[in-house]
């Protein structure tokens, strides 16, 4: 076996979500993901005009989410709404349970407000990587069942011709035992159950969904091909007969198609249901890399470009519109820095979205006063309550820019403090009393950003008619401490 053919072993290791299109599949617009893990999320309306202003006409959830559900009403964005892996238990316990979830999510948002669930043969994701091996078989006895019960309730309520039913998986759950695409096969612990689903989703029209994350397999593996991670055609190539691969979502594409293909599922529909770049949490997440690989993405998208096995594009699902403050970090701290734009709708980097059209941010979000908190001038580093005050602050605030490699990685230990300090202070929405760290703390309205770290100021959500999110305000974060830990030891040093 080859150098190239142990580099697509590797990629096909790492656990990763993102994916892909079938022959009837093709792609009419851009589409992204728009989550819902945000502790001051920018209000639905103006997401919605940025969603249109920018040309994505397609969007998808993880979980029916209220106020962005009605703000779709009338605008013509195709929907996919998602069922999380908590509800399949519920689900696949009887028709009843997924008759209540369609007419409350479904059918409600297509009759009151206009939402397009309905139009183009939009979808309803049952669950999300249900097949991950992280999960220890925790889903595989009742994804299925919910499947098929979701697909009886909109038999039920009339909507089965236009709401078409679909399962993200990751890319785990198929590999090659030859190191290349053409031998690609589904995993052997769940080879029938996934022959299943395919039967059933394909006998209803449904297609499968495949999520790709290439920063993933470059993220976990320090031997894997950095130019193969982008669409320039500079790697070195992967070369499996007559085909030649350039880059691994192409080739990680394709290895699904072959599995399809030696199932006797040749022509099934596949989307691809998340693909993207962070930008921040990693040496690797960065503006750079991002901007090419989203660059790269958005230009195969609109040329309407397939892969090598499937010449007509999938429907491609970028990953994600807008960064996510309280998504979990278990992954590593990058998570909650998949977006396009930062968590307030503002341009990270700018992208040609074709057609002389530049990517363009959210207009109207309303912030709090242009205030930040900070480590007083006055406060000795050598405070024995610096370490814990900073703990505390980054318990409750998103600090994972201050991680090694990332964004604010290169601060000072004062400048540290001051960034973890001003996160609590933005997230307790500057309230009274946020900025009192033991006396070492005080508010400015001189802006204490350096170069890539931004010393952020929140949304004020109390300026906004907004739905009540679905995430509740005050949970704790999960924080990766080490860094935290290091700085304690500076100081202590």
């Amino acid at each position: 076996m080859g150098l190239c053919s142990l580099w697509w072993v590797l990629v096909l290791a790492v656990i990763c979500g993102g994916g892909g299109g079938g022959s009837g599949n093709v792609a009419h617009g851009l589409a992204c993901n728009w989550g819902s893990r945000a502790s001051h999320p920018v209000p639905p309306d103006i997401v919605v005009k940025m969603l249109k202003e920018n040309g994505f006409d397609k969007v998808k959830f993880f979980e029916a989410e209220a106020g962005p559900l009605k703000a779709l009403g009338k605008s013509d964005i195709e929907v996919m709404v998602g069922i999380p892996n908590d509800m399949l238990a519920g689900l696949a316990s009887g028709v009843q349970a997924a008759v209540n979830w369609v007419s409350a999510n479904v059918s409600s948002y297509i009759s009151k407000y206009g939402t397009n669930i309905s139009v183009a043969s939009r979808y309803v994701a049952v669950g999300n990587e249900p097949f991950l091996k992280t999960y220890k078989d925790m889903f595989v006895s009742t994804v299925f069942p919910a499947l098929q019960n979701i697909q009886a309730a909109l038999i039920k309520a009339g909507l089965a011709q236009k709401v078409k039913v679909t399962i993200p998986i990751n890319a785990d759950v198929y590999q090659t035992d030859s190191g290349l695409p053409s031998g690609g096969n589904f995993r052997t612990d769940i080879h029938n159950l996934m022959i299943s689903i395919i039967k059933f989703l394909n006998d209803n029209g449904g297609p499968l969904t495949i999520n790709i994350y290439p920063f993933l397999s470059l993220q976990a593996d320090p031997n894997f091909p950095f130019e193969y991670a982008f669409f320039n055609n500079s790697a070195q190539p992967v070369v499996d007969g007559s085909i030649t691969y350039t880059n691994v979502l192409d080739a990680n594409f394709d290895t699904l198609v072959s599995a399809l293909e030696k199932n006797g599922f040749g022509s099934m529909p596949v989307i691809v249901g998340e693909v993207g770049w962070p930008t921040d949490g990693d040496p690797n997440a960065n503006i750079a890399n991002a901007r090419r690989f989203n660059q790269g993405l958005v230009n195969r998208i609109i040329s309407r470009q397939g892969t090598p096995k499937r010449k007509t594009p999938p429907d491609i699902y970028i990953f994600a519109l807008l960064d996510e403050d309280q998504k979990s970090t278990d992954p590593g701290n990058f998570e909650r820095h998949w977006g396009l734009f930062y968590y307030d709708g503002t341009l990270k980097y700018p992208l040609d979205m074709g057609n002389g059209k530049s990517l363009a941010p959210a207009k109207g979000v309303k912030y709090l006063k242009r205030q930040w908190c900070v480590m007083s001038p006055q406060a000795s580093l050598s405070d024995p309550n610096l370490a814990g005050s900073i703990d505390y602050a980054c318990t409750y605030a998103d600090c994972t820019s201050l991680g090694y490699g990332s964004s604010c990685g290169r601060l000072d230990v004062r400048s540290n403090a001051s960034y973890a300090f001003n996160m609590y202070y933005q997230a307790m929405d500057q309230r009274q009393g946020s900025c009192s760290f033991n006396n070492m703390s005080v508010v400015t309205a001189i802006d204490p950003s350096q170069s890539s770290c931004r010393f952020e100021i929140m949304i004020d959500i109390g300026k906004h008619e907004t739905a009540k999110s679905s995430s509740s305000k005050g949970t704790k974060l999960n924080l990766g401490m080490a860094f935290i830990v290091l700085l304690a030891l500076m100081i202590s040093g």
